[in-house]
């Protein structure tokens, strides 16, 4: 097992890529605490894990939220003994020009996407210096690389690139005490996101293959698929790899 007696911890960990993660760490031997603000989800994510054997406990808490960051952080401690990997995954997409964005939707963007990772990082560093290393996994998105005519993610954009940027200059500061930082960069996931976009169930299908169309390689991406890229990053596996930025998008940023 590639994780065996190592604590994760995973935000945004009960539904999509965090829940696909979750299951995929806990398989690998890592005990896992999953973090988020929907308890009902973090408790159907845990229930599986648990009677699959595995070791798994949940916080309820809002990454956009600087004291829930560190409340997150320390009830891992308190309950598992340590971080060694940290998964920023909490995030929250919005097709929204900027002409129609108002301060408090623009706020709402960059206090999940960046300032969120940002003290998540923060607040889990010093417990993994102490522990001797660790890995932390922050998750951008092609659009925090890449412009594209139809969307209109100025600020969702703004902010993946913000994450981008914060994985490299972390994994400078944070060699000498090897702590590892990477990030992955999706394309289009299929996850329960395109239900919080406004689109009924009945026309996902539909919008599906629009965005299947939409990647060279012919059809959105899965969790699973991209937890096992952050599965990489956290193992040893990837023991000399540091400030990379992985995309796992279907080819679109190679266009």
């Amino acid at each position: 097992m590639k994780l065996k007696g190592k604590i994760a911890l995973i935000t945004g960990g009960g539904t999509g890529i965090g829940k696909a993660t979750a299951f995929l760490f806990s398989k690998e031997g890592a005990k896992v605490t999953i973090a988020g603000r929907r308890e009902h989800k973090l408790l159907e994510t845990l229930n599986i894990i648990n009677k699959n054997g595995g070791d798994a406990h949940y916080v309820v808490g809002d990454k956009s939220i600087v004291s829930d960051t560190k409340r997150i952080v320390k009830e891992t401690i308190n309950k598992l003994g340590g971080i060694d990997i940290l998964v920023n995954n909490a995030g929250v997409f919005k097709n929204i020009k900027i002409t129609d964005t108002p301060e408090q939707e623009y706020d709402y963007i960059m206090d999940i996407n960046l300032k969120g990772t940002y003290f998540m990082c923060k607040h889990s560093i010093p417990i993994m210096t102490e522990r001797g290393g660790g890995s932390i996994i922050n998750i951008g998105s092609a659009l925090g690389i890449k412009g594209f005519r139809a969307s209109s993610t100025s600020a969702y954009s703004a902010s993946k690139a913000g994450v981008i940027m914060l994985t490299k200059t972390l994994a400078l500061e944070l060699a000498p005490y090897k702590i590892r930082v990477n990030c992955i960069c999706p394309g289009v996931v299929e996850t329960e996101l395109f239900e919080t976009l406004g689109i009924s169930k009945e026309k996902i299908p539909e919008r599906i293959k629009k965005w299947d169309a939409f990647h060279p390689i012919g059809r959105v991406g899965t969790p699973d698929e991209v937890a096992k890229g952050i599965l990489f990053l956290a193992s040893d596996d990837s023991a000399w790899t540091t400030g990379s930025i992985f995309n796992m998008d279907g080819g679109i940023t190679a266009e």
